[in-house]
C-alpha cells in the first residue's frame, strides 16, 4: 500500500485547494464586493420586514446552492430564531415538469414568479456564467414587476449585471471556485439578513 503523504493524487488535492483558496483570499479583500453584500441584505431583511419574500433560483450546483441558502432562512443558520419567509424555485417537480415541457426551460423560474411574485419581493438569480436563459429571464420579470433583483455570479458576469440591483462577481472563471465564494457569501448574506431583520423586529417589540 502506498503511502498516502506520497500518493500523486495528493499533489492534485492540495493544488485544488489552493486555487481554491487564492479566490476566496481574493473575495475577502474586495471591500466592493462586500459593500453590494452588505446593501443586498439591507434590502432583503427590509422587504421581509415589510411582510414580502425572498426567491432564490438556479441549475445544477447553483440550484442546490438555491435550496442550501432557503434552508437557512426558513430552518437557522447559527442562532436558533423565528423563520424567515424565502422559498427556493427550483424543488417542486411537478411544476419544474410542467413548465419545462409546456413552455420551455428557459420560463421554469419566471413562470413561478409570475405565480407567487409580488413588488417588494427579493429575487436572488445564481448563475455562475451569468448567462443561464432561465435566470436571466426571471431576472427580466422580476424588473418589470417591481422585484429586487440580486445576481450571484463568476468573473465577468455574462449578461446578468444590468438585470440586477446587487450583482456580485467571484473573480474566478472556474465554477467549482465561484461556487465555493458563493457558497461562503450566501452564509454571510443570511448571516446579515438575519442580524439586521430581527433587531428591527426586538426595536419594534420594546416600542
Amino acid at each position: 500500500m502506498s503511502n498516502p503523504t506520497t500518493h500523486p493524487t495528493t499533489k492534485v488535492v492540495r493544488e485544488k485547494l489552493l486555487e481554491g483558496l487564492g479566490v476566496m483570499e481574493a473575495v475577502a479583500h474586495d471591500t466592493a464586493l462586500h459593500t453590494t453584500l452588505a446593501a443586498a441584505a439591507e434590502a432583503t431583511a427590509d422587504a421581509l420586514l415589510a411582510g414580502r419574500k425572498l426567491m432564490v433560483a438556479g441549475n445544477g450546483g447553483s440550484a442546490a446552492d438555491a435550496q442550501h441558502l432557503v434552508a437557512e432562512f426558513v430552518s437557522r443558520l447559527v442562532e436558533d430564531r423565528p423563520a424567515m419567509r424565502a422559498v427556493a424555485l427550483t424543488t417542486d417537480t411537478s411544476i419544474l415538469t410542467a413548465v419545462g415541457n409546456d413552455y420551455g426551460f428557459d420560463r421554469l423560474f419566471a413562470r413561478q414568479i409570475e405565480a407567487i411574485g409580488q413588488p417588494g419581493d427579493v429575487f436572488l438569480g445564481i448563475s455562475t456564467s451569468g448567462n443561464s436563459p432561465n435566470v436571466l429571464r426571471a431576472l427580466e420579470l422580476c424588473r418589470a414587476m417591481g422585484i429586487v433583483t440580486i445576481g450571484l455570479t463568476g468573473k465577468t458576469g455574462g449578461k446578468m449585471p444590468p438585470l440586477c440591483d446587487y450583482c456580485q462577481h467571484m473573480p474566478s472563471e472556474v465554477t467549482m471556485y465561484i461556487q465555493q465564494a458563493h457558497l461562503a457569501l450566501e452564509h454571510i448574506f443570511c448571516l446579515l439578513v438575519e442580524q439586521r431583520y430581527f433587531a428591527a423586529k426586538s426595536n419594534a417589540a420594546r416600542d
